[in-house]
């Protein structure tokens, strides 16, 4: 008797850290769902994997394609989520371009919580399942001075993240919800996000590999890299006045000013 595949859907699947978790769980035997805007690419990466894929192209910056695709996707039985869909960008807020932010909203907050949302329901019916929501260690830090929408989004995630998994803590649910909170990784944001990053980025792999010992560990907020999860714990106990405009200082460089 031929036993079933279990299912991961990954956003963001075409590039960076979703591609990576797409060629981490295929060497894993799952059966993969990948999403993103370029069907282009998702085919090269699903040829490229040598598993058992379906592509569903989607651009997540429209809340009826964040619907359309989940409605296409509810037959499926999604094992675990990777909602990894996400940009930045970097400069003054008064200065940066509003569209660009408007649709980064859209994207690293509105898509996330409504796929989070959806998936979440149908995990609830079966009672088991995980979702992994990719935020940022800048959603663990007060603000970021020259990034200051790109750090809100990711709050958002964090917090979101956080509050979800409390709730199914006290249901005594076998839903797992976590948040992968990475510093600088080198993937293709830096370039979208027209950044200079002041610290060296880890690769993908590590990310990813970091990110599925916390999912093994159970971890509600994963921080990759030992260097990041060392500044997370300093910034927990730095006053504000003093950590912002260390913050504003490093994320000044990435424009290149």
């Amino acid at each position: 008797m031929e036993i079933e595949k279990k299912t991961v859907w990954i956003t963001g699947a075409s590039s960076g850290i979703g591609m990576e978790f797409a060629r981490a769980y295929a060497k894993k035997g799952y059966r993969l769902i990948l999403t993103a805007r370029r069907k282009d690419r998702l085919d090269a990466i699903a040829r490229s994997l040598g598993a058992d894929c379906r592509v569903e192209v989607a651009d997540l910056s429209g809340e009826e394609e964040c619907y359309n695709v989940c409605k296409l996707l509810q037959e499926e039985t999604i094992d675990i989520f990777i909602n990894n869909a996400g940009f930045g960008t970097c400069g003054s807020f008064a200065d940066t371009d509003l569209s660009k932010e408007v649709n980064m909203i859209a994207v690293n907050v509105t898509a996330v919580h409504i796929l989070c949302k959806q998936v979440l329901l149908h995990m609830k019916k079966r009672g088991r399942g995980t979702i992994l929501n990719v935020a940022s260690s800048a959603g663990l830090l007060p603000g970021g001075p020259y990034m200051a929408t790109y750090y809100a989004t990711k709050s958002y995630v964090v917090s979101l993240t956080k509050g979800i998994a409390e709730e199914l803590r006290l249901e005594g649910s076998k839903v797992y919800v976590c948040a992968l909170c990475p510093g600088p990784v080198d993937t293709e944001f830096n370039e979208n996000a027209e950044v200079i990053f002041a610290l060296k980025g880890i690769s993908p792999e590590q990310c990813v590999a970091d990110a599925l010992r916390g999912m093994k560990k159970k971890k509600n907020i994963i921080v990759p890299g030992t260097f990041v999860r060392l500044g997370s714990i300093f910034s927990k106990v730095v006053p504000d006045c003093i950590l912002l405009p260390l913050i504003a200082g490093r994320q000044k460089k990435k424009t290149g000013a």
